[in-house]
């Protein structure tokens, strides 16, 4: 996808080091920064300079790849796999990703093993972004329809960044979106803002901007009046983490929009690629919901008048806060799930049919 009209992937390696952009300088400034061990690699992960269940995925594959360049001793590759796994909990790419790598260089040979590494990294990024476009294409069809029936600009909700950002390239809930709008099919996005880290407002905004996609930045509150008032034809959301039996787990406050999606007849999909099912866990009540730093909610970062980065308190001094990361939003409540092989009904039935082999 393109910034300043030049196109990026989130995430690549070259001479020797990771590189990706920096998810927290935007949108005020663009970096692309270097990952160059496995450490850093755990540390952007961890104060999210990348994010979004893909492309953490995407991050770990290449940070093993780090590891093995730093130190190939197996003990050593082990720690790290595991310190990888634990810098974020909820995401499941991340270790789906760790797991194949390491399936991956089982018994392969210490002279051999980075080069494996670096291919079996660059195959996870490439399938996902294969997957991603796969999604927009299956996505397509649902605007498509809306499209033929309104014969009018097709109004999408969307909350935090599933957008090309979050993932390889192309995203997961904004790919439908970017198909549908090369295809000139009228789309108009509205953004939440999604607090505390405003990924929609500082991502997903800034991305449809520089794909010249009409949208408009709104508070996380306000999406239940826009429904309420029509002005909203689909939902369309990521997910970093679906259970088999369709429940899904996603940025804090995903679940209140399925809520009003569900009392206004509103559809309500969730794109994602299968590297992010958890076949496993069979309870969403078993979820690793991460809780991150408080901060985040009594902090705000803007540009000051110089241009210059500012971080400033927005609470009262004494006052505590809670930051959970993600909730959950029960399968009845999501009209459908797209991915990369179609799109499924939301329950256990759906995704096997989906998904059999």
């Amino acid at each position: 996808m393109k910034i300043e009209g030049k196109d990026y992937r989130t995430i690549w390696y070259e001479n020797n080091v990771v590189k990706i952009i920096d998810q927290t300088k935007l949108p005020h400034k663009f970096v692309i920064k270097d990952l160059k061990t496995v450490k850093n690699a755990i540390n952007a992960i961890k104060i999210m300079e990348v994010r979004g269940a893909p492309l953490i995925g995407g991050t770990a594959a290449y940070g093993l790849a780090l590891a093995i360049q730093e130190n190939n001793n197996s003990e050593f590759i082990k720690k790290s796999a595991e310190e990888l796994i634990k810098s974020r909990p909820t995401a499941i790419n991340l270790k789906w990703a760790i797991d194949r790598m390491i399936k991956k260089l089982s018994g392969i040979n210490s002279d051999q093993i980075l080069d494996v590494a670096l291919y079996e990294a660059k195959e996870i990024c490439d399938e996902d972004e294969k997957f991603c476009k796969n999604i927009g294409i299956n996505g397509l069809k649902i605007i498509e329809e809306i499209y033929s029936k309104k014969k009018d600009t097709v109004n999408i909700l969307t909350h935090c960044n599933a957008g090309w950002l979050a993932t390889i390239n192309w995203g997961t809930a904004t790919s439908p979106i970017y198909h549908a709008h090369k295809k000139g099919i009228p789309v108009h996005v509205w953004v939440d803002e999604t607090r505390p880290r405003n990924q929609g407002a500082n991502l997903t905004s800034y991305e449809l901007n520089e794909e010249e996609v009409p949208n408009t930045i709104i508070a996380d509150n306000t999406g239940g009046i826009l429904m309420q008032r029509g002005e909203v034809d689909i939902c369309i959301v990521g997910t970093d983490r679906t259970l088999s039996n369709g429940d899904v787990c996603n940025k804090i406050g995903t679940y209140l929009k399925a809520l009003a999606a569900y009392d206004n007849n509103v559809p309500f999909y969730v794109a994602l690629p299968s590297s992010t099912i958890d076949w496993d866990i069979k309870d969403a009540k078993d979820i690793p919901i991460e809780e991150r730093n408080s901060e985040e909610l009594s902090y705000v970062e803007g540009v000051d008048e110089n241009n210059q980065i500012k971080k400033v308190l927005i609470y009262p001094n004494k006052s505590k806060a809670m930051n959970l990361a993600f909730d959950v939003t029960p399968a009845k409540y999501v009209t459908a799930l797209i991915t990369e092989r179609g799109i499924s009904e939301a329950s256990s039935d759906g995704l096997k049919e989906l998904f059999k082999k």
